[in-house]
């Protein structure tokens, strides 16, 4: 008899692949080699009757889900209903938060740690459908390439591919699963290299690195950047590392790695001492944030940092400056997550010490501590979702460096527009464009520098390819502009347009009148002149894409 076994993946967006299951099947392939192994992929946001009927109508002998805290809620449901439907049909549930399933219907079985140290009895009891409630595997076993190469037709096309050159992570955080009793095992270079060039064979679009600190040997790093430097075509790689762990000649490299190539992931945490030590994060601080600034120079590599809001000893003051010091470097992408008190690490041990209050169903997310009561943290996470609306986006990026160069407290502006955003319930509306920009431009008309922000934001707007203002931003139609150019320009202008082309460049191009100030903020070295910017609908190159423009002299 061939036993048939589905896996059932519940990622958090379709573009998501869920390398867990891959490895699953590698493995049941590799101990039951007549069995049939199938994969379905699915999202927590499709829905959930079609998802159930989709999967009780599976023709397995066997069900496997992999569970974490995104998708907890939703497996269980799934794994209650479908034993409804059929209590004999075996469900296999493995993941980091299978061991927190709650009270599980008989039919179930949960798979503790790697697939790959699951002991032979497992697959012998599996075969025979005679399983144990409970099977724990031994950590530290090698852990092979997963895919199929047709599995770059079938199941990832459009997806992430996630790639794994290592295991566990040097540091121990005390949030973090990896800091519960995982070494890092690492790869050689030579079969990642190899891997690797299997999967680029098929042109992915991003390969995801899932290394938890891919950085933590710098040379070895620096071995498959250089063959990542070396191939041809557009995939992108993403990493995460940690920011005090480069060298110079890893800048060497970077420097000559063209945009969109390399994406970096990079986790503070906070930049609190205090904070950093009570949860076991070796950094240097300063060293961080030297490099954080050295990458931004580059513009080639899209950088995503990462703060957590609810670690112990971070109080509303330092989160304050661990906030200012990370916007102070510019990076692309700030994410501030709450803080997530996970069964079995170290930091939930010490959930009474600290003081936390946290919600008891996954993801666990931090609702008070010592440091901050509710009210205070509530208040923070707000200003974090501000953040993240506003700042997260290529939509504003000059109104950014303004804020970064003027002298004012990054800090203090987002509060200010927070309170604007809760009088016109932002936070129940589409974060749309228009109405970010419509927030930000109630926000300057509060404030002694109202002219300059609208100026400012008007050539942000324009600059993300608008053809028009909307009419919270228009102080006069964008066609007189237009016109005056039209009148006054002369018959050809060195490298926009000659007598021949002067007629489509007006067609193609928008022009905005810019004060000095603005001008210096829009692009620094210009001088302290009005001017008049001509957005054109040819993109930048560095990391975050705009419409070009050129800067032509204002009238006198």
């Amino acid at each position: 008899m061939v036993r048939r076994y589905q896996l059932i993946g519940l990622n958090c967006r379709y573009s998501h692949s869920g390398l867990a299951l891959f490895y699953v099947r590698h493995a049941l392939e590799h101990h039951l080699p007549a069995a049939k192994v199938g994969m379905d992929l699915f999202t927590i946001n499709d829905p959930y009757y079609d998802t159930l009927l989709r999967i009780s109508s599976s023709k397995a002998d066997a069900l496997f889900f992999s569970v974490y805290i995104w998708n907890a809620q939703y497996v269980s449901r799934l794994v209650h209903d479908l034993a409804a439907i059929d209590p004999d049909r075996p469900i296999i549930l493995g993941g980091p938060q299978a061991p927190f399933a709650g009270e599980l219907p008989p039919c179930c079985t949960l798979a503790q740690g790697e697939v790959e140290g699951l002991p032979a009895g497992f697959y012998r009891d599996l075969d025979q459908g005679v399983l144990q409630p409970v099977y724990r595997a031994e950590p530290g076993h090698p852990f092979p390439f997963p895919y199929r190469d047709e599995d770059f037709t079938t199941l990832l096309p459009n997806r992430l591919v996630y790639y794994e050159s290592s295991r566990g992570c040097p540091f121990r955080c005390s949030y973090c699963l990896s800091s519960v009793g995982r070494k890092v095992g690492h790869k050689d270079v030579e079969t990642v290299r190899q891997e690797l060039a299997r999967i680029l064979s098929h042109e992915p679009r991003i390969i995801k690195f899932v290394d938890r600190t891919f950085n933590d040997n710098p040379e070895r790093a620096l071995e498959i950047w250089r063959f990542l430097a070396e191939q041809h075509g557009r995939t992108r790689f993403h990493f995460e590392i940690a920011p005090d762990r480069f060298t110079g000649e890893m800048f060497d490299l970077l420097e000559k790695v063209g945009p969109d190539r390399f994406q970096f992931e990079i986790g503070m945490q906070s930049t609190n001492p205090e904070t950093l030590d009570a949860v076991n994060r070796r950094m240097d601080v300063d060293i961080a944030a030297e490099n954080i600034s050295r990458l931004v120079r580059l513009d080639t590599i899209h950088l995503h940092v990462d703060l957590i809001l609810g670690l112990p000893y971070e109080t509303g003051e330092s989160f304050r400056e661990s906030f200012n010091r990370v916007f102070f470097l510019a990076p692309h992408y700030i994410q501030m997550g709450l803080l997530k008190v996970l069964p079995e690490t170290p930091i939930r041990r010490e959930a009474e010490e600290h003081g936390l209050v946290f919600c008891r169903q996954p993801p666990y997310e931090i609702l008070a501590n010592r440091w901050l009561d509710h009210r205070s943290l509530a208040r923070l996470h707000l200003l974090c979702e501000c953040v993240e609306a506003f700042y997260n986006n290529r939509w504003f990026r000059t109104l950014w460096k303004y804020i970064n160069r003027g002298g004012e407290e990054p800090y203090s502006f987002f509060a200010g527009l927070l309170a604007v955003c809760e009088e016109h319930r932002f936070f129940d509306l589409s974060h749309t464009q228009e109405l970010l920009a419509r927030m930000l431009r109630t926000l300057a008309g509060q404030r002694s520098d109202q002219d300059l922000l609208v100026n400012l934001l008007r050539y942000d707007w324009l600059r993300c390819g608008h053809r028009f203002l909307p009419p919270f931003l228009e102080d006069k139609p964008l066609a007189e502009t237009r016109a005056m150019l039209r009148r006054d320009l002369p018959p050809s202008l060195e490298g926009l347009y000659d007598s021949r082309g002067r007629s489509e460049f007006f067609k193609r191009g928008v022009f905005l009148e810019l004060s000095a100030e603005a001008v210096d903020y829009a692009e620094p070295g210009r001088g302290d002149r009005p001017a008049l910017a001509c957005f054109l609908p040819e993109q930048t190159t560095g990391v975050i894409k705009h419409s070009r423009v050129v800067l032509l002299e204002a009238r006198p």
